[in-house]
């Protein structure tokens, strides 16, 4: 018979939403969300750190769940995936990635469009050496990075605040009609 390893509490937020889970010690953060929470869009690859198909956005930092042991996630904010878009709407980055395929297989995509995310978050205006290295991270075994990088860009302009102001505009005046 297996006995279950005693866990521990954890209190935190998944995509927006207040949790408490109880969590082996040696669980995996990675493992807790496709395994246990079912959000599968995080990916699993390499498992060391290097692939960046793992993405999440801890606290707002894009970080390897495979890197993470689930009690580090005790009192803070977790994005996967699953949480960037509002449920109606892609996210920019997302809209971006399907306008400028930046993508071929898709496997390391999430990865990707959370990286892009995170870094967009706090540096709404990268050069495109910040976009690089902001993504030199995550890998893609399929594609050359042209098309990932023309995504990137137009995430940054998607994003830019005239063009946020102008959306949220566009948004309020559909919703008086």
């Amino acid at each position: 018979m297996i006995q279950r390893v005693p866990g521990h509490m954890l209190s935190l937020r998944i995509n927006g939403r207040p949790m408490k889970l109880d969590v082996s010690p040696s669980r995996r953060v990675i493992d807790l969300l496709r395994d246990d929470l079912v959000m599968t869009g995080t990916k699993v690859a390499c498992e060391i750190g290097r692939c960046g198909a793992c993405m999440i956005l801890l606290d707002g930092q894009p970080v390897n769940a495979c890197l993470l042991m689930a009690y580090q996630l005790e009192g803070r904010s977790v994005v996967t995936i699953e949480g960037l878009s509002d449920g109606e709407k892609l996210h920019p980055v997302q809209q971006a990635f399907l306008e400028e395929g930046g993508f071929q297989c898709g496997y390391c995509t999430p990865g990707m469009v959370i990286s892009l995310a995170g870094l967009l978050e706090h540096n709404p205006e990268p050069t495109q050496d910040e976009l690089a290295d902001g993504l030199s991270g995550n890998l893609c075994r399929c594609t050359g990075y042209g098309g990932i990088l023309r995504a990137a860009e137009s995430a940054v302009r998607k994003m830019s605040r005239p063009a946020a102001q102008i959306a949220a505009a566009e948004q309020e005046k559909e919703s008086r009609s």
